[in-house]
């Protein structure tokens, strides 16, 4: 009987320690993949909205805000996940010199959170990405 219930914890042991794995490499992965998904979508929405009208004009380098949103919604909606809501906060866009300030968030369905099994608690969670970019060229 003792030998039963030592198998019995080893099997209920394994389970647990797959779930807990699989819980923390889905938070990771999510955030590495937001971090730069981020980064590669904000340097070129930056190219897009280059002006080059003023750059021919008197050499400015200037970006168009209206077109650096909308280049950047349409790239990063392209590449996420379903699996999550993604709320984009836009805290600064300088149009000269071409400056950017982006913070996005990242939750679960329904709301951000997750009910857990054992307790049916609702557990919460986000998790937030931010960047400050400058545009440099070689113009």
């Amino acid at each position: 009987m003792r030998e039963s219930f030592w198998g019995l914890m080893i099997v209920i042991l394994g389970i647990t320690s797959i779930f807990l794995v699989f819980f923390f490499q889905n938070v990771t992965n999510t955030s590495e993949h937001n971090y730069e998904l981020l980064k590669e979508t904000t340097e070129s929405a930056m190219y897009d909205a280059l002006d080059l009208a003023a750059y021919r004009a008197d050499g400015t380098v200037r970006i168009d805000r209206e077109r650096f949103v909308e280049s950047f919604l349409r790239r990063f909606a392209e590449n996420t996940s379903l699996a999550h809501t993604y709320k984009i906060d836009f805290y600064d866009i300088n149009e000269e010199p071409p400056k950017v300030s982006i913070k996005v968030s990242t939750g679960g369905k329904n709301d951000q959170s997750t009910t857990t099994t054992l307790t049916n608690e609702q557990i919460s969670f986000e998790i937030s990405n931010r960047i400050d970019a400058i545009l440099e060229t070689k113009w």
